[in-house]
């Protein structure tokens, strides 16, 4: 299986996973990166889309792309999408070509969220997560709330440590930037922060991350650790627990310059 981010918009990866064959897509937000990649591949037919959330940044192509291909588009049970979809939830597999993707429900960025895992034979497994995780950070809490959020991250930080996540925006160096202010004495997320900002100094992505560097860097994972909680608590008097402490800390990334 290869694994292919192409970028669209400011910030955005449209993921692509295709065997030389067939290929699925996930949060297609616009519709000619995709076709333009498949225009340079003919030998591979696009057959599948995934899809997290409703945003119009991961499903504005969605209508485009399925009249210029026959597609099956798989999306949340619960979010309201453009075109009509097969609805998935917590529970539900994906079969592609022999792949199995698990689907997990993340609320929190959006009331429906829902994140893919997979584990492509002899390769680290792969996760696409869409805006509830990202390298160094979380999305923000749009239609969910803090305890929903804390629980989702809880489930993704449980998957195995060596799987490839792949968030839906190139967002880690202002994520880091910001878990340094929080977490300063973590030399991990020091040495990470100095692999990333030369990655994005030779225009590659910093995507996608090992969960186990993100279990090591990530504050929003990281939340009930001595460091981070004690950070957070010194700024915020009312975070006395978990889920208070949690919210806490989206609010202050909320307003970090």
């Amino acid at each position: 299986m290869n694994l292919i981010p192409l970028p669209a918009f400011t910030d955005n990866y449209i993921w692509l996973l295709h065997d030389d064959r067939h290929a699925l897509v996930v949060d297609p937000g616009d519709c000619a990166v995709v076709l333009a990649w498949l225009a340079q591949n003919p030998q591979v037919q696009l057959d599948t889309i995934l899809v997290t959330h409703h945003h119009a940044d991961h499903t504005a192509g969605l209508a485009e792309l399925t009249a210029h291909t026959r597609t099956k588009v798989y999306a949340p049970a619960m979010e309201n999408m453009p075109i009509a979809v097969h609805g998935v939830q917590q529970g539900d597999d994906i079969l592609w070509h022999g792949l199995r993707l698990q689907v997990l429900d993340v609320p929190g960025h959006t009331a429906g969220h829902i994140a893919f895992w997979a584990a492509p034979p002899d390769q680290a497994p792969l996760l696409f997560c869409g805006d509830t995780l990202f390298s160094g950070g979380c999305g923000r809490l749009f239609e969910g709330t803090p305890a929903q959020m804390l629980d989702s991250l809880d489930r993704l930080a449980a998957l195995p440590d060596d799987t490839r996540v792949c968030p839906a925006h190139e967002y880690t160096l202002s994520n880091l930037k910001f878990a340094l202010a929080v977490d300063p004495d973590n030399a991990t997320l020091h040495a990470h922060f100095g692999v990333c900002t030369q990655l994005r100094q030779q225009g590659q992505p910093t995507l996608p991350v090992r969960l186990s560097t993100e279990l090591a860097i990530n504050p929003f994972l990281r939340s009930r650790s001595h460091a981070v909680a004690a950070a957070v608590r010194q700024r915020e008097a009312l975070a006395v627990d978990d889920v208070t402490t949690f919210a806490a800390l989206r609010a202050w990334k909320n307003e970090f310059k």
